[in-house]
């Protein structure tokens, strides 16, 4: 076992315990950015001036209306940036623009004693602008071939040979919508400036080290200027690795130019209106399969709309195309992306960071076409599972790939597979307007950032006189429990027993340079770092207890803390083992760092190893589908999932349990809404409250929720044997989808393939079960090679991938679909 890995004697690590914060959240105690504006003198209050366009020129903009409203103390705009006048990493996203290029964005903001003044200030502002013409779907990108950024394509093998060498052959398109994060803490900030000029930020951000960047060059400054920390978030998914900066950055520009405290709070409109979500995709593929359902070929293009600027868009579809296979070998793949530039918020980062988008495409794929094949899903699935000594399309080894069928199986154990599926055959047969499904979907999720270059982390760890210890990392806290983790990993590395270890917040004049909170990286990098520091000062401990016990330092070991001597009762207590290292002007702290080994990745030819592992996991979900209304319930869910060797399972479960919800709640409630006529409010934001943007509640809760962490899973050459567990989960998910797309097709004759729009709405389920019904989800009929499709299908005429009826060639075989995520047969 590998050092990193080996867990020593009665470890903290492992141990179940609740959040280190939890006390705090419930009972209102606990700080976030806001709450210290109330402990800040003389603030001011910043408050945005919104083009409600979607696209225009600013020919004018008049403050002067603005400074005569009582209260309001200075608008500020693109004349008062002293350094650059950008917000993002890609210099795409300018602070004050001159261009509006989303309905919504802000284009001055006004300063004031009191919110009320600052937003009476705004609303008095006169911008004059020259409307263009505006992108607000990706299709409509797509047709006037509006892109911005890389265009990457990942191929392997010859997809020619083979799609010659495959016996069933379907093409078709599918696209599906992106996600609101809808954070219960909206984006906030909070600049005050000292004696000596120095800036210093309260930034509700995943990314303090960037937020640290981008306000020290639009100010003007060197980074050692301004200092950000960041106490906890309420809420992040990715929605404050990026976007919180231009925030910050306001926040900061104001407290320099008055002198005064600038907090900077959107309310929740502004935030849903101002800030971006996950991306949606538009894809087309064609993929090929043998005569027992095996992947011969795939040929996919994926298009990510990004919005106005670039943000993240370009990992997040590296991303994406990095996990197209899923668990399955696909043995010869062109798989292109692109990004549509579109007159939308800019999208960005949220909980899977592509790898949803992805995977999602290959999943409604083998759901679709499993039917067709005369095949169960989960057999269609299980006979693509990647076997050992197989690469990725991309050339990463797959390791582990005994755990992909091991998962499974336990997976179907656990839910009673067999004898559920019997009830459900009969439930089904005896009722006729509702039907029930049960459905399984597995996960292979790649850790690490995919540039290589974020993939390490830091530590500041602090032992004084009394024993006690202070950690610094550079993760943020945004509810995940990493904190917590980090305080488990400490106390285990040192030997001592946790209430010894507290944990400072996260400062950039603490850890510098400091990758995002993101890719589920935090524990492994800012544990490898924790650990690292922990393990410097231990060292230096045991010399001095060698020396107080006679012995060598080889033999001292420090349990519980208490030092010990192999073979001697001399026993030493911690806290005296530190004062006596004190005396004796041991040093007692220590800077950690790691970083993660093994990766290498060329992004020009879209190979190498971009990842450290593969987390792995599988569900498998029961539904009950109403065949009047499209409604449905969540009946019960099982899951199995790696997370190596829990750093703190009771974290790890809630994470579980959170990532599948959340993605439940992308997959069949969240619709976003934008206003895509040609009248005045063109780009409007429809869905932008929680009145109209639906998310998950008690009410879509499963009946029956069962989670299991895969025991004896070790992760060598990873903090303690542990595994992230951030993203991974939310895929699961995928099988409440494939679960809705089964009982729609139990509507009509056997064999029928459903489409099934994304996100599932029960408006969305009804129009499949009518579908189904009819017999019009699912694919022409057809000869390929020589071979009939083995459909159980009834007569009838099919509709291409146009929307265009046209006759199936086999009428027997023949089946329908609906147009513009339509299936064809080839």
């Amino acid at each position: 076992m590998s050092h990193l890995s080996e867990r020593p004697e009665k470890p903290v690590v492992g141990v179940p315990m609740p959040h280190e914060s939890a006390s705090l959240h419930v009972t209102g105690t606990a700080l976030y950015t806001d709450d210290l504006v109330f402990r800040t003198k003389d603030c001011l209050h910043a408050y945005p001036v919104q083009v409600f366009k979607a696209h225009g020129k600013i020919k004018a903009l008049n403050t002067e209306p603005a400074m005569a409203v009582p209260g309001v103390i200075r608008v500020l705009t693109i004349a008062d940036v002293p350094g650059v006048n950008d917000a993002g990493m890609k210099h795409d996203e300018p602070l004050f623009p001159e261009e509006v290029m989303f309905n919504g964005h802000a284009v001055a903001w006004v300063l004031g004693d009191t919110l009320e003044a600052a937003r009476l200030g705004a609303a008095a502002v006169e911008v004059e602008l020259e409307e263009l013409p505006s992108l607000i779907t990706v299709r409509e990108a797509i047709e006037v071939e509006s892109f911005h950024g890389a265009r990457p394509t990942m191929i392997r093998g010859d997809i020619d040979e083979g799609f010659a060498n495959s016996v069933h052959i379907f093409e078709g398109e599918f696209e599906f919508k992106g996600q609101e994060h809808f954070y219960l803490e909206t984006h906030c900030a909070l600049a005050q400036i000292d004696e000596a000029g120095q800036v210093f930020i309260q930034s509700s951000t995943q990314h303090p080290s960037e937020t640290q960047e981008i306000v020290a060059h639009v100010l003007g400054l060197h980074s050692h200027e301004v200092t950000v920390q960041c106490l906890r978030m309420g809420g992040g998914f990715g929605g404050k690795e990026m976007q919180p900066h231009g925030f910050a950055a306001i926040a900061a520009l104001g407290a320099k130019l008055t002198g005064r405290p600038v907090r900077l709070r959107l309310n929740r409109t502004q935030d849903l209106t101002m800030s971006g979500k996950r991306h949606g995709f538009h894809s087309s593929w064609k993929i090929g399969f043998d005569a027992e359902g095996r992947i011969q070929a795939l040929d996919a293009t994926l298009t990510a709309d990004g919005g106005w600027s670039l943000d993240l868009s370009e990992p997040v579809l590296a991303r994406a195309l990095c996990h197209i296979d899923n668990t399955y070998w696909i043995p010869n793949a062109h798989v292109a992306g692109r990004i549509a530039k579109t007159n939308t918020v800019s999208n960005t980062a949220f909980r899977g960071f592509g790898g949803p988008q992805g995977m999602i495409v290959i999943e409604d794929i083998m759901g679709r076409c499993a039917p067709l094949m005369g095949l169960d899903p989960a057999e269609l699935r299980e006979r693509n599972f990647y076997a050992p000594n197989q690469t990725t399309p991309y050339g990463q080894p797959v390791g582990q790939t005994d755990r992909i069928g091991k998962i499974w199986h336990q997976t179907q154990d656990n839910a009673d597979w067999a004898e559920r599926q019997r009830e459900i055959e009969a439930f089904n047969a005896a009722h006729p307007n509702t039907k029930r499904a049960l459905a399984i979907t597995n996960i292979k999720f790649g850790i690490s950032f995919n540039l290589t270059a974020f993939n390490q982390g830091g530590s500041l760890v602090l032992i004084y006189k009394d024993g006690s210890v202070l950690i610094n990392h550079g993760g943020t806290e945004m509810g995940q429990g990493l904190h917590t983790k980090m305080m488990q990993v400490a106390a285990t590395t040192l030997g001592i027993p946790l209430h010894k270890v507290r944990l400072a917040p996260t400062r950039t004049d603490k850890v510098p340079n400091t990758s995002a909170t993101a890719a589920s990286s935090g524990a492994d990098l800012n544990g490898g770092a924790i650990k690292n520091a922990c393990e410097q000062l231990r060292s230096r401990l045991v010399q001095v207890a060698a020396t107080q016990l006679g012995g060598n330092a080889s033999d001292v070991r420090i349990i519980d803390g208490v030092a010990t001597l192999l073979g001697s009762d001399k026993t030493l207590d911690w806290d005296t083992l530190v004062h006596t290292a004190y005396f004796q002007r041991v040093q007692l702290s220590a800077s950690g760092y790691y970083r993660t080994e093994g990766l290498h990745w060329d992004a020009k030819i879209f190979q190498g190893s971009p990842f450290k592992y593969f987390a792995y996991g599988a569900a498998a979900t029961e539904v009950e589908v109403d065949g009047f209304t499209g409604g449905y319930q969540i009946r019960r869910v099982d899951i199995v999932h790696d997370v190596g060797d829990s750093l703190s399972p009771l974290i790890d479960v809630g994470q579980v349990e959170g990532g599948f919800v959340q993605g439940a709640g992308w997959l069949t409630l969240e619709d976003l809404r934008w206003d895509t006529s040609d009248g005045p409010n063109r780009g409007r934001f429809l869905t932008q409250a929680a009145s109209t943007y639906k998310l998950p509640s008690f009410s879509e809760m499963p009946e029956e929720f069962n989670v299991t962490l895969l025991e004896d899973a070790t992760e060598e050459g990873a903090v303690y044997g542990s595994k992230a567990v951030g993203e991974p989960p939310l895929m699961l998910a995928f099988s409440v989808r494939e679960a809705l797309r089964q009982a729609a097709a139990a509507f009509g004759p056997a064999g029928t393939s459903v489409d099934l729009a994304s996100p599932a709405t029960p408006e969305s389920v009804y129009w499949a079960i009518e579908g189904a019904r009819q017999g019009k989800p699912a694919v022409q009929g057809y000869v390929t090679n020589g071979h009939a499709l083995n459909g159980n299908g009834h007569n009838g005429n099919g509709s291409d991938g146009n929307g265009s009826n046209g006759n199936g060639s086999n009428g027997s075989n023949g089946h329908a679909v609906t147009g513009a995520t339509a299936l064809s047969g080839v």
